[in-house]
């Protein structure tokens, strides 16, 4: 893995994450909530110039409403990865928010530089969120630059951004405020909005939160009217970034109606899912609940983390991606599910684009196991294009989502062993029109359990140990001459250690004993291939490793 000059996970100190689920509940859904959370009479806007904010929503020039669904993406750490605006847009994103620098604390991207970004997102139809870094955790962090600073280096940078309203979102400076004193964030917050417009500026600006932005003390949300307010376009939105704080579906869905309820615009500028030291964010309802209420989000991150759980592709390779990349992605109300290009870009997604997609040929079934199922099927065709497919089980007159995909396979995961299945799919295009579904598919699952693992090896290795826990990663390779369509493995840990969340299986545990099943995109194993998954656990002072490893009843070598 590589590892970026700066940690991707942005969090508070370590003694004060450990009192914030104490502090949450008091202080999300208590005082420094309401001044916020009452809605304001909406005051007139500035006539619209490109991406604007209307009525709380974020709107194209158009007119129509856009919804971001996209990545983040470290540029001025890895200026030579080129190939990643293209990779994330094949992936379905609508947005790509880029780390640039000031010159404060890394390496300033200067003019020309800036042009050829924005150029790239135009040229792979994505909007293009700009944000300067620099700034992260001022008044905590001594080497963090000023917003001031920041606002400067956006100005600098202006021949190159007019003109660009309907496709690039300046993002001022990234968590621009620490844990320590977050009010004061308010007035250099207001300071920077006002010098960009008195500068010229009609873009749509993005604002962070405080406390390394995560806001957990409030100080946005109960300041936002008043930071708004002080727009004179009123094309300003809002950005929270979700992470440790945010591991209770209350502390996520209470911080976004507060919003919403409002009318003040918002977005979920980061967020991660996957556990580590500090928390268990809960990034299914972030995404459930941003799908539900039309609010954006911008996972946190392409590649290149000095935390690599971090990473949704490993190495920046697309053909890698993570459990944390697959769930982006391809998982429920997931970007290839949810995304909408923008209509600027003269496709799909505009009120002109009415037809919907022809119905997918009839889906077969292969790798059947006792848990899982390859469904394929012959695509779609569409007036514009695709944007993804949608698999359901069929039981008489209900339907129920299982699966989506950007192309026209997909592995179901979690069935029952000899248990009789439907399934059907649709398609869907970027403007959100549906298919009519496709003729249906029986699967009906294997009693005997998955293919059994004739010739294995596993790889076990402890990633990171704190005191009473840590990270491990367990590499799964076939050695054998055919392919591994399902598994389970099993072992046992020798010290009291607990699997406490996982990526790229499912755990069940009894005591010491531990069994995996397999993710869809972990279940397959060609010959001489491996997958990888990843958890974190529990741990006394003792954590030895696991010397003895079975996958689906046989034997495994250990490395």
């Amino acid at each position: 893995m590589r590892s970026a000059t700066s940690t991707a996970r942005k969090s508070p100190l370590t003694v004060l994450l450990k009192v914030l689920a104490a502090l949450l509940g008091v202080v999300l859904l208590g005082a420094l909530g309401p001044a916020a959370a009452q809605a304001q009479p909406v005051r007139a806007e500035a006539a619209a110039t490109g991406l604007h904010i209307s009525n709380g929503r974020l709107l194209e020039g158009n007119g129509n409403d856009f919804v971001m669904r996209g990545v983040n993406h470290a540029h001025t750490w890895y200026p030579g990865e080129t190939q990643s605006l293209a990779d994330i847009k094949a992936f379905g994103a609508n947005t790509v928010r880029v780390v640039l620098s000031d010159g404060h604390r890394w390496t300033r991207n200067g003019p020309a530089e800036v042009a050829g970004i924005i150029a790239d997102c135009k040229t792979n139809r994505l909007i293009c969120v700009l944000e300067v870094h620099d700034t992260t955790g001022y008044g905590e962090d001594a080497a963090a630059g000023t917003l001031d600073h920041a606002a400067d280096y956006w100005i600098s940078l202006k021949d190159v951004l007019a003109g660009q309203e309907n496709y690039v979102i300046i993002n001022i400076g990234n968590e621009p405020w620490g844990n320590t004193d977050p009010a004061g964030w308010t007035a250099p917050t207001t300071a920077a909005v006002k010098k960009l417009r008195g500068a010229g500026f009609a873009h749509t600006i993005m604002v962070d939160a405080p406390n390394w932005g995560q806001d957990w003390q409030g100080v946005m949300r109960a300041n936002a009217r008043s930071v708004y307010d002080a727009d004179t376009t009123g094309n300003l939105i809002f950005s929270i970034h979700m992470y440790s704080v945010y591991n209770t579906a209350q502390a996520v869905t209470d911080y976004l109606n507060a919003f919403v309820d409002a009318k003040l615009p918002l977005l979920i500028g980061e967020f991660g899912g996957p556990a580590d030291q500090w928390g268990d964010p809960d990034e299914d309802t972030m995404m459930a609940t941003a799908q539900r209420l039309g609010l954006g989000y911008l996972a946190w991150s392409w590649s290149g983390n000095t935390d690599p759980i971090l990473d949704l592709a490993i190495d920046f390779d697309p053909s890698r991606l993570s459990s944390w990349g697959e769930r982006i992605f391809h998982g429920a109300n997931g970007i290839a599910q949810t995304s909408k290009e923008a209509t600027v870009f003269g496709s799909g997604g505009g009120p002109g684009d009415t037809q919907p997609p022809t119905a997918p040929g009839t889906p077969t079934a292969s790798a059947v196991t006792a848990t899982s199922a390859t469904l394929s099927w012959p695509a779609a065709t569409d007036n514009v294009a695709i944007a993804g497919y949608d698999v359901v089980r069929v039981s008489g007159g209900t339907e129920t989502a299982v699966a989506s995909s950007t192309s026209n396979t997909v592995t179901v995961t979690g069935l029952t062993a000899k248990t009789a299945y439907v399934f059907a799919v649709y398609a869907r295009d970027a403007a959100g029109n549906r298919s009519p579904r496709s003729a249906t598919v029986s699967v009906t699952t294997d009693a005997s359990g998955p293919t059994p693992g004739v010739g294995c090896s596993v790889g076990y290795r402890v990633v990171g140990e704190w005191p009473g826990g840590f990270q491990g990663e367990i590499t799964i390779r076939n050695t054998g001459t055919s392919t591994i369509n399902g598994w389970n493995l099993g072992f046992a840990f020798a010290n009291g250690q607990t699997v406490s969340n996982m990526w790229g299986g499912t755990p069940t545990q009894t005591g010491a004993t531990v069994s995996v099943a397999p993710a869809a995109y972990t279940s397959v194993i060609a010959a001489n291939t491996s997958v990888t998954v990843g958890f974190t656990g529990t741990k006394g002072t003792t954590n030895t490793a696991p010397t003895a490893f079975t996958l689906s009843g046989g034997t495994c070598t250990t490395v």
